[in-house]
């Protein structure tokens, strides 16, 4: 099937003109997008899926247990595909010790965090700026902040061309809409977002994803912001009650044929071949997060089984085991303030996890030792 999905506007820039392309108003029109019974089905899969990793997540005593390793884990990965360094043991690391083997790497990944957890308490709270172009701003100066593209106009929408592969617009293999028209395709998307489309909401939320990324609208970091946007719509609209789908790991793994769709969308209009790739992708990483957090459930339950059987266990020790899942890196300083306890008391507490082999030294260091629950870890970094 072949429909229009946008026009191409001439535009100069370096002395050259080139042919921008700009994307028509969603939802799909001329055809609209056909959900025949394979794409039904796909996203009943997707859908169900996505469900079974939320109930996943009610079903321990911390919701704190899987979220905070799936949020870095994301963060990992969508900074990843942008082509940083940083590991999510190098992120722990870092928040336990303020050191990292790849500091710049590290930042990109915790803004990342923190540009999230900043819009979400936004998208929560009653005066909170609602989920669209302003708070995509928003998030994208936090994201920015002291990293790589610092100067490149964090928290606003481009005033200049930009473009995705080659050297410039001329020899790119896309060239995004001029940046003239930007600002009144953010807000046809805004509007779309909070219409009564009557599309599947998992579906709707890939849609603005590819609508995003074609209308590229700052001038970096957009691949990880139109990430973050499918994490957003889907705790926004009830799928999730937390941002457990780590999708861009599931993206990463198909990384050419993630490209591949996005241009099928933009040549030919084929959002039905993007629909189906992209709901493959969710109910592929809804199963992993299943997976890893029945994984994470069953160590945790049995580390504490271990733990507590032993006759030199403290109160101290049972709490500290219980913190790590959202502090899997912890210091003797760390461990003392997250125990509000002294420092004898908290040096029992890790002595106890080390000798069970639930904590594990990972500095080789005489003084300001770091140690690891390493096999969370382990869990949250496997394939």
């Amino acid at each position: 099937m072949t429909r229009t999905t946008g026009s191409y506007r001439a535009t100069s820039f370096g002395g050259e003109t080139v042919r921008a392309f700009v994307p028509a108003a969603l939802p799909p029109a001329n055809p609209p997008l056909v959900l025949d019974g394979p794409l039904t089905a796909l996203n009943a899969a997707a859908v169900a899926a996505v469900g079974k990793l939320d109930v996943a997540a009610a079903m321990v005593p911390s919701a704190q247990w899987f979220l905070y390793g799936f949020v870095r884990k994301e963060a990992v990965v969508s900074s990843e595909i942008e082509g940083t360094q940083a590991t999510l043991q190098d992120v722990v690391t870092y928040e336990a010790t303020k050191q990292a083997q790849h500091p710049d790497d590290v930042r990109d990944v915790c803004n990342y965090v923190d540009a999230l957890t900043f819009a979400r308490k936004e998208i929560a709270s009653p005066k909170g700026l609602p989920l669209g172009t302003r708070l995509l701003c928003e998030v994208h100066r936090r994201l920015m902040r002291g990293v790589r593209g610092a100067d490149k106009m964090p928290g606003e929408i481009r005033r200049s061309q930009n473009w995705i592969g080659g050297t410039r617009p001329g020899n790119a293999l896309f060239v995004p809409p001029p940046p003239e028209v930007v600002p009144d395709l953010m807000t046809q998307l805004d509007t779309w977002l909070h219409s009564a489309d009557a599309l599947p909401p998992l579906i709707k939320a890939g849609l603005a994803h590819v609508q995003f990324e074609t209308i590229h609208p700052f001038l970096d970091g957009n691949g990880r912001i139109g990430r973050l946007l499918i994490t957003l719509l889907l705790e926004h609209w009830g799928l999730l009650k937390s941002p457990m789908l780590y999708l861009s790991l599931a993206i990463k793994r198909r990384q050419q044929a993630y490209y591949e769709n996005l241009t099928r969308v933009r040549n030919g209009g084929d959002w039905e071949g993007w629909t189906a790739f992209y709901l493959d992708c969710v109910r592929e990483a809804a199963d992993d997060g299943v997976r890893v957090a029945e994984q994470i459930f069953s160590l945790l339950a049995k580390d504490r089984s271990r733990l507590i059987a032993r006759d030199n266990v403290t109160v101290p020790a049972v709490r500290l085991l219980d913190l790590l899942p959202s502090r899997p890196v912890v210091t003797l300083p760390l461990a003392t303030e997250l125990l509000r306890v002294s420092t004898p008391t908290a040096i029992k507490a890790i002595a106890v996890l080390v000798e069970l082999g639930i904590l594990r030294e990972t500095s080789g260091k005489r003084r300001d030792r770091v140690y690891a629950y390493q096999k969370y870890v382990d869990l949250l970094t496997g394939p």
